[in-house]
């Protein structure tokens, strides 16, 4: 496989793996530590997690809902030495089945992806979200998150 299919096929798993909960793959696709930038999303700054850390906190909401689907197009990529830039138009789409309101909540955006050539193919090192734009229930994002919590813990009276 060429290097620019190489590289689009790491950001696509990404979505791939994460909507079907296949964490312990999903994990491979990063380099040990990784650069996170999902301050339109969360606010805040941008940070240096494990991509161990990264992983669980998408299972940590992602694991809560009925369904997610990531759909990724019109990869623009480009290569300096062993690094290499994606970038992709996103849409993703949750669903979580709630009394609060609607059971979906849409994300589009673009992603950008930077990425080293490792010994066992290219990595994940770098990963930037933009929203551009959301519709439905942000709501169930919460709710999803309450709902993984809760699966991790035993019921009362158990051991």
């Amino acid at each position: 496989m060429d290097d620019r299919n190489a590289v689009i096929e790491i950001c696509d798993r990404m979505g791939w793996h994460s909507d079907r909960h296949e964490w312990d793959q999903a994990v491979t696709l990063f380099t040990p530590k990784v650069l996170l930038d999902y301050t339109s999303l969360l606010g805040g700054s941008p940070t240096t997690v494990t991509a161990g850390e990264l992983v669980d906190s998408w299972k940590a909401v992602l694991g809560g809902y009925d369904a997610s689907h990531h759909l990724m197009t019109n990869h623009l990529v480009s290569f300096e030495g062993d690094t290499a830039l994606c970038t992709t138009s996103f849409q993703a789409t949750h669903r979580l089945d709630n009394p609060m309101g609607s059971p979906l909540w849409r994300i589009g955006g673009t992603y950008r992806f930077h990425l080293v050539r490792a010994d066992t193919g290219w990595r994940i090192n770098e990963l930037a979200m933009t929203i551009l734009w959301t519709e439905g229930n942000r709501n169930i994002l919460d709710l999803a998150a309450e709902r993984q919590s809760k699966a991790g813990r035993p019921e009362q009276g158990q051991h």
